[in-house]
């Protein structure tokens, strides 16, 4: 079994900032990825950002330059800072990992439960 449970989701005003985190535990053998995907109401789910094991990062467009994500490989925990925030932010961000567990040969994709973020104007 492997649980992401996620925190520092809350309500902010616009131009302020919020640090989410993400910590993955369980029967887990080596992570390749970690990332943070969103969904607002009536929208899909879109990648926000994202981090390999090798430390590279992908970003959405709409949060290049004010939103940061890193890795502590350590324990397994990923964290997106997010400053200069804006109203079409808000949504329930997911945290998303792509890792392998423990006597399984294949990769597999994990989520959390998600945290609400709402920023107003």
């Amino acid at each position: 079994q492997v649980q992401l449970v996620e925190s520092g989701g809350g309500l902010v005003q616009a131009g302020g900032s919020l640090r989410l985190s993400c910590a993955a535990s369980g029967s887990i053998f080596s992570i390749n990825g970690m990332g943070w995907y969103r969904q607002a109401p009536g929208k899909q789910r879109e990648l926000v950002a994202a981090v390999t094991s090798g430390g590279s990062t992908n970003y959405a467009d709409s949060v290049k330059g004010r939103f940061t994500i890193s890795a502590d490989t350590a324990k397994n925990t990923v964290y997106l800072q997010m400053n200069s925030l804006k109203p079409e932010d808000t949504a329930v961000y997911y945290c998303h990992a792509n890792l392998q567990r423990v006597g399984v040969r294949f990769s597999t994709n994990h989520w959390g439960q998600g945290t609400q973020v709402t920023v107003s104007s």
